[in-house]
């Protein structure tokens, strides 16, 4: 194959993983919010995702429109993000546990919006087709759509967290014992986390079902682990000086997770392996920190 023409196709790869890597970068920045600034695990996004996908995909079809869409995901994830709250902090079921049973529970929830187990998008207006009647092939439609949301959504986020209300959701998660001396309602803040966090999954399962062109019930599948992926593996390769390199880090995490998947599909992994390899990867950036640590020590002992 020509240079000219391997260069054609690394392009061809690049801007669609590119695209979906900003679009899955909603879900990362979802599980940032539980797992760093709360520090708490929420399993409830795996829930979540699909409900966001299945309002999003129903209103489409329906004919609701594109914005009455997302904000109907955004309302279905909160409510979610409600649901796992008042298990946490009403009814003091340990976190973990309150997102498995709030994750099993829209399962049936997801079943019950769409009315079966999928639903095609194919012929039906989303926000990627009314990109494209601009003149966009699809590929550039999505990369300017994922562009956009990340930037709306991470300049949202960057200035919410630098409020009242959002430095106290960050202090709750931080230091819970300091906060209520400071007389913060650390339950409150706990579940305004939880119903921001799965708003935000809920809108990428919105944008990624219009993206793929369906939603089915069963693409929430193994999302929380894409999400810790995308937030580990920018935290090591980009840093957390501040928490606006924070949000940056997470959604170029989100991208770098997208390209590595990409090339060891290339390389010719099979499909069915991917799972493996992803828990793979998150387990080598989580072990990142003390790997460095005994590199250090052993360079001093040298």
């Amino acid at each position: 194959m020509a240079p000219g023409q391997n260069q054609i196709k690394m392009i061809d790869i690049l801007i669609p993983t590119v695209a979906q890597g900003l679009l899955w970068a909603l879900l990362a920045l979802g599980v940032y919010i539980t797992f760093r600034v709360l520090d708490i695990a929420d399993l409830s996004v795996e829930g979540s995702f699909p409900l966001g996908a299945a309002v999003a995909a129903t209103a489409l079809v329906n004919g609701y429109g594109m914005i009455p869409a997302f904000l109907l995901a955004a309302a279905a994830g909160a409510l979610a993000g409600i649901v796992t709250g008042f298990f946490t902090t009403q009814l003091r079921i340990p976190a973990l546990l309150a997102g498995i049973l709030t994750m099993i529970g829209l399962y049936s929830v997801n079943l019950h919006v769409m009315g079966k187990a999928n639903i095609a998008l194919l012929r039906v207006e989303t926000i990627f087709t009314y990109t494209e009647s601009f003149g966009l092939n699809s590929a550039s439609a999505m990369l300017i759509v994922g562009i956009l949301a990340a930037l709306l959504v991470g300049g949202v986020m960057y200035w919410f967290f630098g409020t009242e209300i959002g430095t106290a959701i960050r202090a709750t998660g931080c230091n819970p014992q300091m906060a209520r001396a400071q007389g913060v309602n650390t339950n409150k803040m706990i579940l305004f986390g939880l119903l921001i966090s799965n708003a935000l999954v809920a809108l990428s399962g919105a944008l990624v079902a219009q993206s793929n062109g369906f939603a089915d019930v069963g693409m929430g599948t193994g999302t929380i682990v894409i999400g810790l992926a995308s937030v580990i593996i920018g935290e090591v390769l980009f840093g957390t000086k501040s928490f606006k390199n924070c949000l940056i880090s997470v959604i170029l995490g989100s991208i770098v997770y997208r390209l590595v998947i990409a090339i060891v599909l290339q390389l010719g992994m099979p499909p069915n392996d991917l799972k493996l390899f992803t828990a793979l990867l998150v387990a080598l950036a989580l072990s990142m920190p003390l790997i460095r640590e005994k590199m250090r020590q052993r360079r001093s002992r040298i």
